[in-house]
Formats: structure tokens, sequence, C-alpha cells
């Protein structure tokens, strides 16, 4: 399982947010990619970054995703705010791993099947849950949709991986959603990557343990609650 630190991003700077609450702002650097060339100088093999403005609708960080895609000297798997094929395009066309889409992709499985066949392997879904549920359009929606259910509906497209986020979780420090993960886990054909929640090495041992292919890890590398040479050590592709 390899660990993936999240460069969140919000008018310009590297946030990070306490239970997905955008009024509840915990975390701001003013340089993002002094940011993300630390990630890499500790060892970590991959970055998660993400427009939080494009997912709310709020603004646009593009030309400093394009700028952190470009200064990496690691993959970058990028998303947020994600609603059109010609920005996936752009996004890929600029050096992304993977990009990362979530509310279209689940509002419009039609558009997500067309995405996928014609860029297979480097398109992830995002599924955020709150209890269960699936939340889209910045975690301001709440859908009538169990995460079990999308799971399996997702399994018949060329995915190269599942997000799975724990909105309830994000942020607080409090441990991963253990039973939820597993389940999804266990259920999909594509990798599946953990957010949200994630605060110790035994969260991390635990979710390894029950086949997850990745986590995200945000606040608690942020914070110091994890060390990030222990975690980019342990944690590798």
């Amino acid at each position: 399982m390899i660990a993936i630190p999240a460069v969140d991003l919000r008018g310009g700077a590297c946030v990070q947010l306490v239970g997905g609450s955008y009024a509840q702002e915990k975390v701001r650097l003013e340089n993002p990619l002094e940011v993300a060339r630390s990630w890499e100088r500790y060892g970590f093999e991959r970055l998660h970054v993400v427009d939080l403005d494009a997912a709310t609708g709020q603004g646009s960080n593009l030309a400093l995703v394009r700028t952190l895609i470009a200064d990496a000297g690691l993959p970058v798997q990028v998303g947020g705010g994600v609603r059109s094929s010609e920005l996936v395009e752009e996004l890929l066309e600029a050096g992304a791993m993977r990009v990362i889409v979530g509310t279209r992709a689940i509002e419009e499985p039609d558009w997500l099947a067309d995405l996928a066949s014609r860029h297979p392997g480097e398109i992830i879904v995002a599924a955020d849950v709150r209890e269960r549920r699936v939340t889209t359009r910045g975690w301001a929606h709440t859908m009538p949709v169990d995460i079990l259910d999308l799971v399996e509906e997702l399994n018949g497209f060329p995915l190269g991986g599942l997000l799975v986020t724990a909105v309830h979780r994000e942020g607080q420090l409090q441990g991963t959603d253990l039973p939820l993960m597993e389940d999804v886990a266990e259920l999909s054909n594509v990798p599946v990557i953990a957010s949200g929640g994630i605060s110790s090495m035994q969260d991390l041992r635990a979710l390894e343990h029950r086949g997850l292919a990745g986590a995200v890890i945000g606040m608690a590398l942020y914070t110091g609650a994890l060390d990030p040479v222990v975690v980019a050590g342990e944690f590798r592709e």
C-alpha cells in the first residue's frame, strides 16, 4: 500500500480542513510548491493534489496545479472540480499521472463510461462518503446512494482507482472508518485508496491488511501526528 500526501489548494495556499467544512480551516501554508517539494524530500512516491476552490465553484487554482505537476519529481494524481472531458485531457497532457473525477462521474455515468474508455487506467473516481451515503458538489449534496451500490456500478469501468473519503472523519485525527474501507475494498474490482481521519501507523497498517491499495494523508502529516519519514519508508508502491 502506498501512502500519498495531500496537497489541498484554496486561494493559492495549501490548506487542511476539519470535517469537510470550508469554515474550519486548520492549516494554511502559503507556498504549495515548497510543501510538495518537502513531501518528495521525505521520500513519498506520489502526490495527491486537489483544487478545493474548483470543487466548490468558488474559483480555480488551475495555473498552480499545472505548476505543481511540472515541478514535481514524482507522479501526481489531481482532482477537484474536474467536470469536463477537456479539463481531464488538459491535466493528463500537463503530466498528471491520473485525474480524479467525482461529482459529474457519479451523477452522469454515461459521461464516465466515455471518459474511462478513452483514458483506461488514468481515471480515478472520487466517492466522498458521509455515514455510507455518497456526497457530491464539494460535500454539499448528500445523495440517496449507498457507497456499496456505487462500487458495484463502477466495477464495469476500466478505472485507475477508486478514492473513498470518509468525510465524517476528515481532518479530525480520530482514525479511519475501517469497516467502510474494508467493505469497499472487498467489493471493488479496481484499486481502492482510502482518505479521511487517518492519524496513526496503526490506521495505515490496518488499511493495508484489509487490501487497500493506497491511503491519502493530510492533517496527520501537517500537524506532526505522523512522522513523514517513517510513513514514506514503510508505505511504498
